[in-house]
């Protein structure tokens, strides 16, 4: 249960940043306009992305003492560098308001559901981030976990973060606006993040240094 939770926290923490993503799908679920189908594309990608990292990635990362090395302590220093990015964030937070979703949304503002879902793609694998958040850092977290077991567990809790955030927009875009046009709700959420974080990478650095 603590690996999951592991799996959960991390992913939940990558998934919340604000961006163009994000703001669609909260547009949309906000609008009820073709929410579902366009939480389900951005939900597929980024279980499928991370499925990859963890199952794929992951375990060759783990069969490969140099590169496990590396990008073990690489992993150390970006989850560092995203928790302090957070902890400026909840000094000076952002917010997720109107017209920064339309300006999200663009030319995909309209449209039928098809098109709608194909612009879900697009701001779900043209962000060269969502790579490296899924596959090479997820992935490389995992390595961590000695049996398909534990691996399974971390990717069960990092998949399901994706389907409660993503499905939890669509479902309840109306009620969550005015949260995210909150600052404090971002500065709630940046520290939470800013805290696992570090927590994650206090846990990964001492792995490193014990294997």
């Amino acid at each position: 249960m603590l690996i999951l939770l592991e799996g959960f926290v991390i992913s939940i923490g990558l998934i919340v940043a604000i961006g163009p993503q994000n703001a669609y799908v909260l547009r949309q679920g906000i609008r009820q306009r073709h929410a579902v189908p366009v939480a389900s594309v951005c939900f597929v990608t980024d279980a499928t992305l991370i499925t990859l990292g963890v199952m794929g990635v992951g375990r060759f990362i783990a069969g490969n003492d140099v590169l496990a090395m590396w990008l073990g302590w690489g992993g150390v220093i970006f989850l560092t560098w995203f928790a302090v990015r957070s902890i400026r964030s909840a000094i000076n937070p952002e917010v997720l308001d109107g017209g920064r979703m339309e300006e999200a949304a663009g030319t995909a503002a309209g449209g039928t559901v098809r098109t709608a879902m194909l612009h879900a793609a697009a701001f779900s694998l043209l962000n060269p981030w969502v790579y490296m958040d899924t596959m090479v850092l997820i992935g490389g977290v995992s390595v961590q976990y000695d049996t398909d077991i534990e691996r399974g567990a971390f990717l069960i809790g990092a998949v399901a973060a994706s389907a409660v955030w993503f499905y939890g927009l669509a479902f309840g875009g109306k009620k969550a606006a005015p949260l995210f046009q909150k600052a404090i709700t971002w500065r709630v959420l940046d520290s939470f993040i800013a805290v696992v974080m570090i927590l994650v990478a206090i846990n990964l650095a001492r792995f490193q240094l014990l294997t």
